[in-house]
């Protein structure tokens, strides 16, 4: 069992929350809160640090927000956020570097250190959204895994830790709950639990969305029926796109190598084709656990594709024959990267291929953004003498740079 500080047990972690990043650091007061402020060099201190963490491997993951919703039958409830908690207490990315923001943390005077945790507690209470029959409800803000000694977890960098949790009473006559979330957070995993009842439900929630309204003292049957596979199919498109813009960075960059080395519509059209059938491929035998190759491998791979197109670019003006196959084999590459997004997403239960293809439309039509605004951008010069000068080979050396850095990191 795990103790607090006062030697009492702590709190144990709600059904279906993930345990990610955590520590326990020496416990801090503060005489005042409401009175204390982060000094401007440390303000300046901590986004310097934030710049250079995005860049490091040793950032807590949140591509997807956890949510555990638990609805009591004493008319409570507790909402568990899995975040980086003290990214939010510095006002910093969530991608920045874990052990900087906790030995910064560690080093701020005590009133700057309450400020910190109270600008995180007021940030979550921004960017979350607890209503009961579309009213707000005002939650309390706690972060368990600070102060509390937590052995397996204790290497870890962290000193406010990786859990938010909110509590707070239901209203007298409630009918339903909702819970949303501000766009600063990443796509939401949310999982409601009604004790009273054994009602539960699972969502993935976009940047940004609500959930759907959950219906209290509702039978599971009740529940299930009311599930809406439409609902299901716009859910898991946006997803897909949004897996491409704005988030994925590497596939943009890979169909702009393919952009850049066809003058002409309808060469880019076999490339993107290829690629799309492909990474279609993959990502359906994966998505069955017909195939499977672990990240430590596909992720290199991926930036090595980046560079190899955008090399290629900067080698040859002419699209050689092989370069539609080069470009279907990386996309099976691309693939199996698209499907480790969706295994961390997860697929509902009776809803399994019309979320896979909804997913896989998403990422198509992401794609296919990604042409348009590079259409959008250079199309009206594609045919100018200076395009390749100026265009073609710049562009296709930052890409290959970025690629060839992307390789080199993912395999550290």
């Amino acid at each position: 069992m795990f103790m607090n500080n006062e030697g009492l047990p702590a709190k144990p972690l709600l059904p279906g929350t993930r345990l990610h990043h955590r520590t326990a650091p020496v416990r801090r007061r503060s005489p005042s809160l409401s009175t204390a402020r982060i000094s401007p060099t440390a303000r300046i201190l901590v986004f310097a640090f934030a710049a250079t963490g995005s860049f490091t491997a040793s950032a807590h993951d949140f591509t997807f927000t956890d949510v555990c919703v638990v609805l009591r039958a004493d008319a409570t409830f507790d909402i568990d956020l899995t975040v980086d908690v003290d990214a939010l207490a510095l006002g910093v990315p969530q991608a920045s570097d874990s052990a900087v923001l906790a030995q910064t943390l560690r080093q701020l005077p005590p009133d700057e250190f309450s400020a910190a945790v109270e600008q995180a507690r007021q940030t979550v209470l921004r960017r979350v959204r607890v209503r009961f029959d579309d009213a707000p409800v005002r939650p309390e803000v706690a972060f368990p895994h600070y102060n509390t000694a937590i052995a397996e977890l204790a290497a870890i960098p962290t000193v406010l830790g990786t859990t938010v949790r909110l509590t707070g009473r239901i209203p007298d006559g409630a009918a339903n709950f909702t819970f949303g979330a501000s766009r600063a957070f990443n796509a939401l995993h949310v999982t409601i639990l009604e004790q009273p009842t054994g009602t539960s439900a699972k969502h993935v929630l976009g940047a940004g969305e609500d959930a759907p309204p959950f219906r209290l003292n509702q039978p599971p049957d009740a529940a299930r029926r009311a599930a809406s596979p439409g609902r299901t199919f716009a859910r898991y498109l946006v997803l897909g796109f949004e897996h491409i813009l704005p988030h994925g960075l590497d596939h943009i960059l890979f169909v702009l190598g393919l952009f850049l080395l066809s003058p002409k519509v309808a060469p880019l059209l076999w490339q993107v084709t290829a690629f799309t059938v492909a990474h279609s491929i993959t990502l359906g035998l994966a998505a069955f656990n017909v195939v499977s190759l672990p990240p430590s491998v596909v992720e290199p791979l991926i930036a090595l594709s980046i560079t190899y197109v955008a090399v290629e670019n900067v080698l040859t003006s002419n699209l050689k024959r092989w370069r539609p196959a080069v470009v279907f084999a990386f996309g099976l590459l691309h693939g199996l990267g698209f499907a480790g997004v969706l295994a961390d997403i997860g697929l509902p239960r009776g809803e399994y291929m019309l979320a896979l293809a909804a997913f896989n439309l998403g990422v198509e039509a992401g794609q296919a953004a990604v042409i348009a605004l590079a259409f959008l951008a250079v199309g009206a010069f594609r045919q100018r003498t200076w395009y390749r000068r100026a265009v073609i080979v710049p562009a296709s050396v930052l890409i290959a740079a970025v690629g060839a850095w992307w390789t080199v990191e993912r395999l550290l």
